[in-house]
């Protein structure tokens, strides 16, 4: 079964490395078509998008698997050892702000590609 799972998941990292790798391609193949269609905005715009959900999605994806990591290894050592709550919740706490900053940069970076995209200056002038 674990086989399996990994195939999968090596699949979705595949799939997600190809969109990525191609978003670039997708936002500069702009500069090659003639004549300046408002159609190409629209493409320029869908990618940026793109990006900008693919950001935020994967950026959470491993906050909330970083955090979820943290509350499980903490609720293990505390039901192990209890009298180390204090220093374990204390490093949880840490842990989990770290993964969750994580998130946040993820948000900034897809609100800098959907409003202050630094290419449209590139491409449009």
């Amino acid at each position: 079964m674990k086989g399996s799972a990994a195939r999968i998941v090596g699949a979705y990292a595949a799939a997600v490395a190809v969109l990525v790798l191609m978003s670039p391609v997708v936002v500069f193949a702009a500069d090659a078509i003639p004549g300046e269609g408002a159609y190409v905005k629209v493409i320029f715009s869908v990618g940026a998008m793109i990006g900008a959900g693919l950001a935020i999605g994967l950026g959470c994806i491993g906050a909330g698997a970083g955090i979820g990591n943290a509350a499980a290894g903490a609720s293990e050592a505390v039901g192990r050892n209890p009298a180390a709550q204090g220093k374990i919740l204390m490093t949880m706490m840490v842990g989990m702000a770290m993964a969750e900053s994580i998130a946040i940069y993820s948000l900034v970076i897809s609100l800098i590609l959907l409003f202050v995209n630094p290419f449209k200056a590139f491409l449009f002038g």
